[in-house]
């Protein structure tokens, strides 16, 4: 799934984000709206990985996601 198609359901997708990433509040995810390097940030934060960690993280989620 491509970065696009995320941002623009990512209504819809957010709570498969929250329960790949659960350390993510709600506000935060509302904050990134889909935005891929917002994501990675906060993945990054939260979870003291590396910048490629968080981005192979979100590939992962992009070509898994259900919507």
């Amino acid at each position: 799934m491509n970065s696009d198609i995320i941002q623009g359901k990512w209504k819809q997708i957010k709570g498969q984000a929250k329960q790949k990433w659960a350390e993510l509040t709600d506000d935060e995810l509302d904050q990134i709206d889909g935005k891929r390097d917002e994501l990675v940030g906060k993945i990054q934060e939260h979870y003291g990985i590396a910048k490629d960690e968080a981005e192979e993280q979100v590939n992962q989620f992009e070509s898994s996601c259900h919507c």
